[in-house]
């Protein structure tokens, strides 16, 4: 066989074009840069997508589990809202609620004359005898029932 060319083909061929059996060269740089594209991408979505739980690292912790909690779920049900109402909560410092309702607590108990939260912890594991007579109440009631129950049938 001849290896002479068509007349109606171009004489000169774009570098682009190999000869068959060669390797593609400008299809294997593409996809290394598709690659590379795809990994940038990526890394900048996740980078961004954790911007709320990064914000919110340095407050308080349940204000971080709540802006975790939103960013998973915004992560995972593709729905944008959760993670600006993430954002958003990590933005605002929630106040302290429970130190003063806990002074606010401690002070009425102490005008009232109660005993605290730990003196009554006290209070009740000395009371071992008076725990003892309460159990053998709280067995009497489910004979009873019992006993009732048989009485019907």
């Amino acid at each position: 066989m001849s290896e002479s060319l068509h007349p109606s083909a171009p004489h000169h061929l774009p570098g682009f074009i190999t000869a068959p059996g060669d390797t593609d060269i400008l299809m294997v740089v593409v996809g290394v840069i598709l690659i590379g594209a795809v990994l940038m991408v990526g890394n900048f979505y996740l980078r961004l997508h954790s911007l709320p739980e990064r914000m919110a690292h340095k407050s308080q912790k349940l204000q971080f589990e709540i802006v975790a909690v939103l960013g998973l779920l915004a992560l995972f049900t593709h729905n944008h809202l959760f993670w600006v109402i993430g954002l958003l909560l990590a933005m605002v410092d929630l106040p302290d609620f429970g130190t003063p309702l806990r002074r606010i607590a401690g002070s009425v108990e102490k005008i009232a004359g109660a005993p605290s939260g730990d003196e009554a912890r006290e209070i009740t594991a000395e009371s071992g005898p008076h725990a003892d007579a309460a159990e053998e109440l709280d067995t009497a009631k489910p004979r009873a029932a019992k006993s009732e129950v048989r009485s019907h049938a």
